[in-house]
């Protein structure tokens, strides 16, 4: 489940009368083709998160509640797919929860996330898949 701009528009500030978002469940091969290219050049970095019985059932709820009816608007200055997957781990007790604004304020690139998911997955020996993928696309200073 990934979120984004519906229709290739967003906003600059979050619309709530006229949302431009979506949440979408692709495979990890369609996923990883987003952004063009080959699946299988890309540079990704997957971490295991093992979750409760508990946890699992709640992930099935947001995926049924979000699917179709995203919460929140897609915007430059608000929510985006790196302060909605903190939003929903937050949900499944990863992470304090926030109000939607200041979790876009706090998550507004996806680097804050993935540093403190990596740091994360050290302390807790979660397991992480690195791949370096193609030079075209770059990460912040990763």
């Amino acid at each position: 489940m990934n979120f984004l701009p519906s229709k290739d528009k967003f906003h600059i500030f979050p619309n709530n009368e006229d949302k431009h978002s979506t949440y979408a469940i692709h495979s990890a091969l369609s996923f990883y083709a987003i952004f063009g290219g080959h699946p299988d050049s890309v540079k990704l970095a997957i971490i295991h998160i093992p979750i409760t019985t508990t946890q699992k059932e709640t992930f099935d709820s947001i995926v049924s509640a979000y699917v179709g009816h995203p919460p929140y608007d897609y915007a430059f200055f608000g929510m985006r797919c790196g302060a909605a997957t903190y939003e929903v781990l937050a949900q499944l007790g990863f992470f304090q929860k926030y109000s939607y604004k200041k979790t876009s304020r706090k998550i507004f690139y996806p680097r804050r996330l993935r540093k403190r998911l990596f740091k994360m997955a050290q302390k807790n020996n979660w397991q992480i898949i690195r791949k370096e993928g193609t030079n075209h696309r770059k990460w912040e200073k990763d």
